[in-house]
């Protein structure tokens, strides 16, 4: 099955969203702010693309959908990188089923940079996390990253991308990354719900969508 960015993320900040997102995923309830922070989110990173000038964009859909084809992705990722083509967009890589896309990619010498586009002015620790499981699966499939960087929001509105360097703290979780992926693979897999009590992973770094159904049972065993 594998774990994408957000599986991991979201596993990460409680197992049990993660599970209830691949086996329950209809008891998701996203409030209309969270989804206006979501959509403001990909405006923001669809802008960023071209903060380098001209990139191709790597992105798929399965025929008749707007579901991405990672697949096909993956493989147009892989021809522009034997084309050294210059800036790279939703760079696709896949480890053993694991998968990310990357926001940028910027050609150098040796290699190439990482960019990932964050809508925000404050850079937190999710946002390294985040940057450090993308940076696991591109060094397992055998791309050379240089400088890995945070997009935040800056204050100019004319040119609001400011780029962060977090390499220093990037790099070194590849390990912290490599021991807990393979426990969410199989975690997501099991068929008994995992139990989680209700506490501040509910919020914290992000609201969790199923609150209301893991509130709920809290409520009854109280009851």
């Amino acid at each position: 099955m594998g774990v994408t960015k957000t599986d991991f993320m979201r596993g990460i900040q409680c197992p049990r969203m993660l599970w209830l997102d691949k086996h329950k995923p209809k008891l998701r309830v996203i409030p209309p702010e969270t989804q206006e922070k979501l959509d403001a989110g990909n405006d923001f990173g669809d802008r960023a693309m071209a903060m380098f000038g001209p990139y191709e964009e790597m992105t798929v859909y399965r025929k008749g959908t707007r579901i991405p084809d990672k697949k096909a992705m993956a493989a147009r990722t892989q021809e522009h990188l034997e084309l050294g083509t210059p800036v790279i967009c939703e760079a696709a890589f896949i480890y053993y089923n694991n998968y990310c896309a990357v926001d940028i990619l910027r050609r150098t010498e040796t290699g190439y940079d990482f960019y990932e586009i964050k809508n925000t002015p404050e850079l937190k620790e999710q946002h390294v996390r985040d940057a450090a499981f993308q940076y696991y699966i591109m060094k397992r499939s055998k791309l050379e990253i240089g400088r890995i960087f945070i997009v935040l929001h800056g204050p100019d509105e004319d040119d609001p991308f400011l780029p962060v360097e977090v390499t220093e703290q990037v790099k070194p979780l590849t390990k912290w990354v490599n021991d807990h992926i393979w426990d969410l693979n199989r975690m997501q897999k099991q068929p008994e719900e995992p139990l989680c009590t209700p506490g501040p992973q509910c919020r914290d770094p992000y609201d969790c969508w199923y609150r209301a159904y893991c509130s709920g049972e809290k409520q009854e065993k109280q009851e």
